[in-house]
């Protein structure tokens, strides 16, 4: 196989970097848990929203999306990530209320309200979850590696992982805003450079769109119970999303928090744009392009038809798009195994000190991201992995988590039993569907939605009977002095 060479150097700086911003952050701004945690809760708007954008812009929403769009999708792809920016509007009503909890992560406030077991059980199944999401960034990671350098992908696979776990784990949450701030320039800049060299050297839109059926022209192609389907479950994934919930809780007040949703929306309906007209453009030249198939349309594309510098900068987004995912995954999966599971069952580790508490964190992410290599070592579909994924860590904690903050009256019961309903509903909808749509519903959304009839039928049933309210999601401000927090 022929080498990029100079796709390969680009890309070869891009990870070097992150490697540098990694060493950096990690010697001069982590001097506590909160620090390494949760970003110290100094983060401004920019920071928050650029690093929610890049969260949600991963594989999927990049080569993913390209092949959608070279695929049944057509124009309608674009709906696959700008779907996302839409449910970032009603997610801005929950974000301050986020940021108010004081949180570190979301089975920390259903422990609050609804008891330690419900804390423990959400933090499984995140943490399960997220041993699958890592285990697919990964994966495409060392995907394009493997494709610019002709190197097996086994040895690929490891290289993306030892980048991830070095700079995730030297510069912690601090760490992964800044480096999301640059990926995410990097993929929305990078594309947007790389879009117009594309389609001028295809011979222009023109040329291309003539050379395209009608039907994969047409922006609603996959219909509108599908586009709402993805909008809802975009609201539900994001708003039981552990590395989005860790943004908003790292924003410097609630005012950032509510504003950077919103800006996040903006920036990734911006980003929709580039993938479907670049898988378009494939779709269009797929006869002059040999080997060309929807998995490797962006790429192939960007090839053939832009300067070698452009390549590398393609191949850099792409690189970007997943590890912006992979570092945000690991981090919040050492930290929920620490904060909710540990501190309960070790007395040992309720009583670590902030260096410590960050000694062995760093711990986690080596293992965890070693498990999570290893795991995509086994070549399992990404797709079936993500999918699985979403479903199982979002459906249960949902109502708990997402109502629990807005409804001071739930009940105790009503959130433990949301939690069990929500995760069989969305177990049930998956072997239905087979993780697609059934009757025009998602497994995650219809998991979540059977965990929100459910909390309401239980706490109506309580109200009546009389039963006192949960404790509250929020901490008193005694509470946020004795944590220093105030």
């Amino acid at each position: 196989m022929d080498i990029n060479s100079g796709a390969l150097i680009i890309v070869a700086f891009y990870l070097i970097g992150m490697l540098v911003i990694g060493f950096i952050v990690g010697k001069l701004k982590i001097k506590t848990s909160s620090d390494y945690m949760l970003a110290g809760r100094r983060m401004g708007l920019f920071m928050v929203a650029f690093s929610l954008s890049a969260n949600n812009i991963g594989g999927g929403s990049t080569t993913g999306l390209a092949e959608k769009a070279f695929g049944d999708w057509g124009m309608s792809a674009i709906w696959y990530v700008l779907a996302a920016s839409v449910a970032m509007i009603p997610l801005a009503y929950f974000a301050p209320r986020i940021r108010k909890t004081m949180a570190v992560t979301i089975p920390e406030v259903i422990g609050r309200r609804f008891g330690q077991c419900s804390s423990v059980f959400s933090a499984v199944l995140n943490i399960l979850a997220l041993f699958c999401l890592t285990s697919s960034q990964v994966a495409a990671s060392g995907s394009v590696v493997a494709t610019l350098t002709g190197i097996p992908m086994n040895v690929c696979l490891i290289i993306a992982g030892v980048v991830i776990i070095l700079y995730t784990t030297l510069g912690g949450m601090i760490a992964d805003q800044v480096s999301d701030l640059v990926q995410f320039i990097i993929i929305l800049v990078g594309l947007a450079i790389a879009t117009p060299f594309v389609l001028n050297g295809c011979g222009g839109w023109a040329e291309i769109s003539a050379a395209l059926p009608g039907e994969q022209l047409d922006p609603t192609k996959i219909g509108w119970v599908v586009i709402i389907g993805y909008i809802f479950n975009y609201f539900c994934t994001f708003l039981s999303g552990p590395e989005m919930i860790s943004r908003f809780e790292s924003a410097k007040d609630e005012k950032t928090a509510f504003r950077a949703s919103l800006l996040s929306g903006v920036l990734m309906a911006a980003m929709a744009v580039f993938p479907t007209l670049l898988g378009l453009a494939a779709l269009a030249m797929k006869d002059h392009i040999p080997d060309i198939s929807g998995a490797t349309a962006m790429m192939a594309v960007t090839e053939h038809y832009a300067p070698v510098a452009i390549t590398g900068i393609v191949s850099a987004a792409i690189i970007s798009a997943t590890m912006s995912s992979a570092d945000s995954n690991l981090l919040c999966m050492s930290t929920m195994f620490m904060n909710d599971i540990m501190i309960h069952y070790s007395d040992k580790c309720r009583s670590l000190s902030d260096k410590q508490m960050i000694f062995w964190t760093r711990t986690c992410n080596v293992i965890f991201c070693a498990i999570a290599m290893f795991i995509s070592l086994m070549q399992i579909n990404i797709v079936t992995m993500n999918t699985f994924a979403f479903a199982i860590r979002c459906a249960g904690p949902f109502a708990a988590y997402g109502l629990g903050m807005i409804i001071p009256r739930a009940t105790k019961h009503s959130g433990q039993i949301s939690i069990i309903t929500g995760t069989i509903g969305v177990i049930v909808w998956q072997i239905l569907s087979g993780g697609g749509f059934f009757l025009g519903v998602l497994p995650v959304v219809f998991g979540c939605a059977v965990g929100t009839v459910t909390f309401f039928i239980v706490n109506a049933i309580e109200w009546k009977l009389g039963v006192d309210p949960a404790p509250s999601a929020f901490l008193t401000e005694s509470e946020k002095r004795k944590r220093g927090e105030a």
